[in-house]
């Protein structure tokens, strides 16, 4: 779910989500002037995930088991669209799902450290998107509308080694584009030390397609080349892959016995 909808403080080219230029048309892209509350996002957002699996509960193919689990959802993943952190009552929206009994999965750009700086508990998990670990690749492939956004991202960066235990980077990769950078990405990984470390293939999808090409989709042995990669030159242990999704995960092997589950 997400409570910023088409809100973003970036217009990245791999984004399969639709931007003003796309469509040639304009929005305000930092928010509306007024918000929901809190209490209301969730209980909308429940009531959008029963909404999806009306009529399902009865078909032969659905074990009602796996049906009531989805009708009472308690995990979270504050995603889907637009920069979340753009909400300004993101605290209390963590607080809110907490409260249900939800564990929350937070995905940000990193370009809102104030807003992470001033959540009154943490998510569950934090998942910061890296798709560029340089100034210059930044403002290429994501083109932020803050001028000051890569410093925001640095901020992050250590704000979450400082102050979340469990931390995700996730690099988004693109062929032709940021796979030439494991030695800026290693720098990054250094720095902030997150627990994982995900490797995911850009996908050739939605207005994505406006603004880059077949070729820039990578094949998961291309994802896993960077990935092992990576992982020598980080210290980093790949962990798993699924090649269904494209997707790698390497693990801190200093956190790696704190936790469960691996």
């Amino acid at each position: 779910m997400s409570p910023a909808v088409v809100f973003c403080t970036q217009r990245c080219l791999h984004c399969w989500r639709v931007q003003p230029p796309d469509i040639g048309l304009e929005w305000s892209e930092l928010g509306p002037d007024e918000w929901d509350p809190p209490e209301l996002v969730v209980e909308e957002a429940i009531k959008a995930q029963r909404r999806i699996l009306t009529g399902y509960k009865k078909h032969p193919k659905v074990p009602e088991i796996l049906w009531r689990e989805a009708w009472n959802p308690n995990q979270a993943a504050i995603s889907l669209s637009g920069e979340p952190t753009l909400y300004p009552y993101i605290g209390g929206l963590i607080r809110e799902f907490h409260r249900r009994g939800f564990t929350t999965f937070l995905v940000t750009n990193g370009t809102l450290p104030e807003r992470l700086e001033a959540l009154p508990e943490p998510p569950t998990q934090l998942y910061i998107s890296l798709t560029a670990p340089t100034e210059e690749a930044h403002r290429v492939l994501c083109r932020p509308l803050l001028k000051d956004a890569w410093k925001r991202i640095l901020r992050t960066i250590d704000l979450a080694r400082e102050r979340f235990d469990r931390v995700v980077y996730r690099i988004t990769l693109i062929r032709g584009w940021n796979d030439r950078y494991a030695d800026e990405y290693a720098k990054l990984i250094e720095r902030g030390q997150p627990p994982f470390v995900e490797i995911k293939a850009y996908m050739f999808v939605g207005y994505s397609q406006r603004r880059l090409t077949l070729d820039a989709m990578p094949l998961h042995r291309h994802v896993m080349e960077f990935a092992e990669e990576l992982a020598k030159k980080t210290g980093y242990q790949l962990y798993d892959e699924n090649i269904s999704s494209r997707v790698a995960l390497l693990v801190s092997g200093a956190v790696k016995p704190r936790i469960p589950g691996l």
